[in-house]
């Protein structure tokens, strides 16, 4: 027997995570909205028969929501990470080879072994009850497929949350459901190429002759997302996650800010989230962009600008790279706007023991990886902005996001934990 890939997805999972210590809205429609409470990006099925659409701005559908009296929720990303690694923990019993896919999906290696609807049923159950987030199983011989199963098992009743589809009948059956935009990879105008071939569903992309013409018109990948429908595993697995050759961080503003100090702060706020991540895969950096704008639906005039500032070492050391990018902030400053929106983009990233030094700059030494190691550790522990650097102070600014249906850090936030009298 071949490759046997089974795709674990949590099910509605921003919003499992908020029902987890809310165990009064586990039959009410639930959605979490995102940033600055804008539009809805997790769903319970309650919500979805409301109509409630993925996308679809909290103002527009608030009625609706007030009317059924919807608990919406303020995206709590904190608490949603730390519930991902609890459900991917415990998935790694299960298998030796497993990929992360995504916050709330992970591929899992299941070659050689019996049983699988079995086996996929004990998983779930464990996940259910070593986390409290239900979840759905889809087995297939390539990732591809497993998608496509993992798709059938949250909408069918009859399948209680697993699919396995190894015989190629049941693969056949089910991909003549799946329209062609709906497959894995299939992007909306990969999806208009392949309809003017007349190719509607998986099932006719699948069963499509001319293997020389798809590759022309959607390169080699397109060819193995074919291939994958045909049963042939053309994705391997991917252990080791894959390193970032940029790393955004940028935010709309809660409200227009026109003060430099505040821009400073937003910016500094957004450098210290993309070191972490820089730190994190072992990276460091030798360019930093900056960029602001106003609102372009504002009456007022329309202003955005982009500065780039580069290093002479490279370094993951957020006090430097803070120097570096509010340097470029008062390069593109202009007083006199309000501005809406800022950002920051870390890019010629090379391996940490791999980066290029300079006879003019001091590179990162032994004490600034201390200190930036003991930073991430404890803000890791305790909860984001635990430790912070002064020009980035938080507190409650204009730029902040807004957040008004924010539920607590349950388990990264001591001053919020329930408090029993």
């Amino acid at each position: 027997m071949g490759k046997i890939y089974a795709l674990v997805d949590c099910n509605s999972f921003f919003c499992s995570c908020e029902r987890l210590f809310r165990p009064e809205l586990r039959h009410r429609p639930v959605g979490v909205l995102s940033n600055n409470d804008g539009c809805f990006v997790s769903r319970t099925n309650e919500l979805k028969k409301l109509g409630v659409k993925m996308g679809d701005p909290y103002f527009k559908v608030k009625d609706i929501c007030e009317k059924n009296k919807v608990a919406v929720f303020s995206s709590n990303f904190s608490l949603y990470t730390n519930i991902s690694d609890r459900v991917m923990t415990t998935l790694s019993e299960f298998t030796p080879v497993m990929e992360v896919y995504s916050v709330d999906e992970a591929f899992l290696d299941l070659s050689g072994f019996q049983n699988l609807n079995e086996y996929a049923q004990e998983i779930k159950k464990t996940v259910e009850r070593k986390t409290g987030i239900p979840v759905s199983i889809g087995i297939a011989p390539t990732k591809t497929l497993a998608k496509i199963a993992n798709h059938i098992a949250k909408k069918s009743d009859k399948a209680k949350g697993v699919v396995v589809l190894m015989d190629t009948h049941l693969q056949d059956e089910a991909l003549r459901r799946v329209e062609v935009g709906d497959v894995w990879g299939v992007g909306r105008a990969t999806s208009a190429k392949l309809q003017q071939l007349g190719i509607k569903t998986a099932k006719d992309f699948k069963d499509y002759k001319n293997k020389k013409q798809i590759q022309k018109l959607l390169t080699k990948v397109g060819l193995q997302m074919k291939e994958e429908l045909e049963g042939h595993a053309r994705f391997e697995l991917e252990v080791l996650p894959t390193k970032k050759k940029e790393i955004i961080s940028s935010r709309s503003f809660g409200q227009s800010v026109k003060d430099l100090t505040e821009l400073r702060q937003a910016v500094s706020r957004y450098v210290t989230t993309a070191c972490e991540k820089l730190r994190k895969q072992g990276s460091v950096c030798a360019s930093v962009d900056v960029y602001a704008c106003t609102s372009p639906f504002s009456n007022k005039p329309y202003y955005s600008a982009l500065e780039s500032s580069s290093m002479l070492t490279p370094t993951s050391d957020t006090r430097k790279v803070i120097r570096y990018a509010l340097g470029a902030l008062e390069e593109l400053y202009r007083a006199g706007y309000d501005y809406k929106k800022a950002g920051i983009r870390l890019h010629n990233i090379y391996d940490r023991d791999e980066a290029q030094m300079s006879l003019f700059e001091k590179a990162d030494d032994l004490k600034s990886e201390a200190l930036m190691n003991c930073m991430d550790q404890i803000n890791q522990r305790d909860g984001a902005g635990t430790i912070i650097i002064a020009e980035a102070n938080f507190g409650l600014k204009k730029w902040s996001m807004n957040r008004n249906f924010h539920s607590p850090r349950y388990v990264t936030g001591w001053s919020e934990l329930p408090k029993v009298y």
